[in-house]
């Protein structure tokens, strides 16, 4: 029983690791959509044509992320705003939202 609850908690972890690697494709693929449209004004598209492609779609549900047109229209939107995601993920820019949020809100 104990080596069975090990074996779990193992491929568990696996699969933990597997989903954050493919998470950082996505990342990588939205980096490259926000490149294309600061260079050619393409961004958004590239990015809808790849998620909407067979390997995006297995890299989205890989990486724990339903590859629906919700989802398309979502990672367009962000490609559109042009804010890259090492930027965007980053506490600095999550305080600023916020800040402006609130600035708003007032």
């Amino acid at each position: 029983m104990l080596d069975f609850v090990d074996g779990t908690a193992f491929n568990f972890e696996q699969g933990q690791r597997a989903r954050k690697l493919f998470a950082a494709v996505v990342l990588a693929a939205l980096d490259d959509a926000i490149a294309d449209d600061k260079k050619y004004g393409n961004g958004p598209d590239q990015i809808a044509r790849w998620a909407r492609s067979r390997d995006g779609r297995e890299v989205l549900s890989c990486s724990g992320i339903d590859p629906n047109e919700r989802v398309v229209k979502g990672l367009m939107e962000f490609v559109s705003k042009g804010i890259r995601t090492s930027v965007a993920l980053s506490r600095e820019e999550s305080e600023r939202r916020n800040a402006a949020e609130q600035a708003e809100a007032a």
